[in-house]
């Protein structure tokens, strides 16, 4: 699972063979969750609640690069690094 940003140590991935919807996974310690894309919410597991906030903000801020990103893994397997929250 590449690694495609990380920011005030919370880590975000992209699975080259994931499900729909479009989502990335976000690890921060022993949490972990599946945000939406184009809903920019958590779907699956969770985060602490200023963690949640930072990702979200930065799913808004970066939406057409992470759908871009998306669609990058599922065609050609590989995905790119996207700009961190500084």
């Amino acid at each position: 699972m590449p690694l495609i940003s990380e920011f005030f140590g919370i880590s975000i991935y992209m699975y080259y063979e994931d499900h729909n919807p479009p989502h990335f996974h976000a690890e921060y310690g022993d949490n972990k969750a599946l945000i939406d894309i184009l809903n920019g919410c958590v779907y699956k597991g969770g985060l602490p609640t200023k963690q949640t906030k930072l990702v979200l903000a930065w799913c808004e801020i970066h939406k057409e690069e992470l759908m871009e990103n998306w669609m990058v893994c599922k065609e050609l397997g590989r995905a790119f690094v996207i700009e961190p929250l500084r």
